[in-house]
């Protein structure tokens, strides 16, 4: 398995795994032409995410994304973690600790970066027990959100 930053060329197979996981995760249609140009923005401008990828045999298996959260705490960003997806034949085998791994890394090595987070659907129990082995604790926040158009 090989850990990478994604590049343009994955856009497609990114947009296939997010309403992949939409459909999956939360019973939701989204859009694809919507998603499209989502995932297309984020590769146009850096500073609003950045994907990582996981490849085997030149195919990928997982994907995820990091955007940035300005901490005045800590005088530094947070990366949060979203749209992760992992392809059902790979799951449960280690791919997305590699892909966090390498993630971490990186932050490491960043003297910018002073933690990652993430968020998760509570219905989402096996996720959460992924991210537990990994070290994260879901003990401190919980996500309030307000989205237009939805309730």
């Amino acid at each position: 398995m090989r850990f990478r930053d994604a590049t343009p060329a994955d856009a497609a197979e990114i947009v296939d795994f997010q309403i992949a996981m939409a459909t999956e995760t939360e019973d939701f249609a989204l859009d694809r032409a919507i998603c499209t140009k989502g995932v297309q923005a984020v590769f146009a401008d850096r500073a609003l995410g950045r994907y990582f990828v996981a490849e085997t045999d030149s195919k990928l298996a997982a994907s995820l994304m990091i955007t940035l959260e300005w901490s005045d705490w800590r005088n530094g960003v947070v990366w949060w973690i979203q749209s992760v997806y992992v392809r059902p034949e790979h799951r449960r085998r280690g791919v997305y600790a590699g892909l966090y791994d390498h993630v971490k890394q990186i932050a490491e090595r960043d003297p910018h970066v002073r933690g990652i987070r993430l968020y998760v659907d509570r219905r989402n129990t096996s996720a959460q027990e992924v991210y537990r082995r990994m070290g994260m604790n879901g003990e401190h926040y919980q996500v309030f959100e307000w989205m237009k158009g939805e309730g």
